[in-house]
């Protein structure tokens, strides 16, 4: 199984549209970041977590063919505002792709993207099929079973699910606080990756300081810092951290 971080960009992306790179060396291939989405294989299926208003981009970068599934973390536009890029999945298979949200983001999905979700006509079928999120999920893989566990943290004054995949990698790229009740759920991580969003405070996200607090108690193998803003330089912010923590990268691969 592969886990590919697809984007790991704040939600204005680096640069931004207008061309602004902050503190970010443009020369560094590693600064340009699109907005945050990620991809689990297997070798059944292609799982997506969260629809980037990157998506297209991302997918034609590492030419992924196939999206079967959609996990979605929570409702802000920077995770929801790509789907319209999965109606080609439908278009190849005339098979609806199963997503799966919370309840929050499910409706904001159905007033949104409404287009989606229902058939208005014959030549503009639902492309896709939308289902509860719940607290486990099985997918298959071949032979074995994939374990899924999606974990409510929160995000400022929204919900975002975390998705720990096989207790061995946690992704979480919206949080500034996970409760303390469900610190067991992510102790023996091999990875963790997890929201960093600049080095000052934000009240919506970890900043560089409290990220790495919390690393020190979880103590996952390894940390990756995604959400990067463009606050946080690749090779400035990787000279700062510990030896068992590194910055993201769009396109960062990890075999499990």
């Amino acid at each position: 199984m592969k886990f590919i971080i697809l984007g790991c960009g704040s939600s204005m992306g680096v640069p931004r549209a207008d061309g602004f790179f902050g503190n970010c060396n443009p020369n560094n291939k590693k600064n340009y970041r699109t907005r945050c989405s990620a991809l689990f294989k297997t070798k059944n299926e292609n799982i997506l977590i969260d629809t980037s208003p990157d998506l297209r981009q991302q997918l034609l970068r590492h030419k992924i063919t196939k999206i079967d599934k959609v996990f979605y973390s929570h409702i802000h536009s920077d995770q929801t505002h790509g789907i319209n890029d999965l109606r080609i999945f439908y278009i190849k298979n005339r098979k609806q792709i199963n997503v799966y949200a919370d309840l929050d983001t499910s409706n904001y999905l159905k007033q949104s993207f409404s287009y989606c979700f229902n058939s208005y006509s014959k030549e503009y079928p639902a492309t896709l099929k939308l289902n509860r999120l719940k607290k486990n999920h099985i997918i298959l893989n071949q032979k074995s079973k994939i374990y899924v566990k999606s974990i409510k943290v929160k995000h400022g004054n929204v919900k975002s699910n975390c998705f720990i995949i096989n207790k061995k990698l946690a992704y979480i790229s919206d949080v500034n606080k996970i409760y303390t009740k469900d610190y067991r759920h992510f102790k023996k991580l091999k990875y963790l990756i997890i929201d960093c969003l600049r080095y000052d405070f934000h009240p919506s996200h970890f900043n560089l300081e409290s990220v790495l607090n919390l690393i020190d108690i979880i103590k996952p193998k390894k940390s990756i810092l995604t959400n990067l803003h463009t606050d946080l330089d690749y090779n400035i912010l990787k000279n700062k951290l510990p030896k068992n923590v590194i910055p993201a990268y769009d396109g960062l691969s990890i075999n499990l």
